[in-house]
């Protein structure tokens, strides 16, 4: 059994709205809203072998208004209430507010702890662990390939603008208009080569030992689960690595605030979750999944559904 939420996007902030003026984002209530879901996690019974944070927990406001710190500390605070571990996902809204390098001595960096099990080129945060037996969770770093919290200077940052550059024309590159593939816009990132080829190797790993695995990420990987910009830039990578493999049963994800759903061809639930962060405060946005050996059953809270997803 284990807990999920996504873009929780907390920022000491009065109620506001999202990019197009027209989707209201509680700033503020989105870490009472936390509270409430650590509160009826920590009363679950067996207790919850962990958690999953899909990303994006603070708001890029708190790099304006020099409150990244703070804000962390609020969220952290929160979740060191539990007594599971907590695994992050890395969102774009984390990397607004710090580099990398300072969210790998951060306590975001959920992969420090299992670095014999993480992929070790560069400061990848991919890393894999086994909560129980013929069973593997994959935690993928979609912000791998990014201009979002590199050094201008660096080699990832250059080879990732050229690649944004040359699939968005736009002046503004948050922009996806005109563009054959809308993912392409900076607020989105990738798979490196040297990710996708270590995540085909846990993946056969675990078809040879029969395990069934469940995938995190910040970004969607099926459009069917997003809304078509929402998605890792070479998504369709990511997807072919899933698909030569018989191992994995879920996809999860974040970033879109809406969520979405889809099983697709090859028998892999994409579950994208609704996010905190446009939730209302009467309502909620985080689940409790219940793994059994031929299905598991998500048990939403507020704007989040109940599903029984077979595999």
């Amino acid at each position: 059994t284990f807990g999920v939420i996504a873009d929780i996007q907390y920022a000491d902030a009065e109620d506001g709205y999202d990019f197009s003026g027209c989707r209201r984002r509680y700033y503020r209530q989105s870490l009472h809203l936390l509270w409430q879901a650590v509160a009826a996690w920590t009363a679950e019974r067996p207790p919850l072998a962990f958690v999953l944070q899909l990303g994006d927990c603070i708001d890029g406001l708190n790099a304006r208004s020099g409150e990244a710190e703070g804000a962390l500390a609020q969220v952290l605070a929160a979740l060191g209430q539990l007594q599971m571990p907590v695994h992050h996902a890395w969102g774009n809204h984390e990397l607004y507010n710090f580099s990398r390098t300072r969210l790998a001595n951060s306590g975001l960096n959920s992969r420090a702890e299992r670095s014999a099990a993480a992929l070790s080129a560069g400061d990848c945060q991919a890393y894999h662990f086994s909560p129980a037996t013929r069973f593997r969770v994959v935690v993928l770093d979609a912000y791998d390939l990014s201009i979002l919290g590199r050094e201008p200077d660096s080699p990832r940052y250059r080879e990732s603008l050229r690649l944004l550059r040359e699939k968005n024309p736009n002046d503004n590159l948050n922009s996806p208009a005109g563009l054959e593939e809308p993912q392409f816009v900076e607020f989105n990132g990738g798979f490196s080569q040297a990710q996708l080829d270590w995540f085909n190797e846990v993946l056969k790993f675990s078809d040879e030992n029969q395990e069934k695995v469940i995938v995190m990420g910040h970004l969607p990987i099926h459009p069917d689960a997003s809304d078509g910009v929402s998605l890792a830039w070479n998504y369709e990578d990511a997807l072919s690595v899933i698909h030569s493999h018989q191992c994995v049963v879920c996809f999860l994800a974040g970033h879109m605030h809406d969520g979405g759903y889809c099983l697709d061809s090859h028998g892999v639930h994409h579950l994208t979750l609704e996010g905190v962060i446009e939730t209302p405060p009467e309502s909620n946005a985080f689940g409790t999944i219940y793994v059994y050996k031929d299905k598991m059953v998500l048990k939403g809270r507020g704007r989040i559904s109940d599903r029984v997803m077979h595999f």
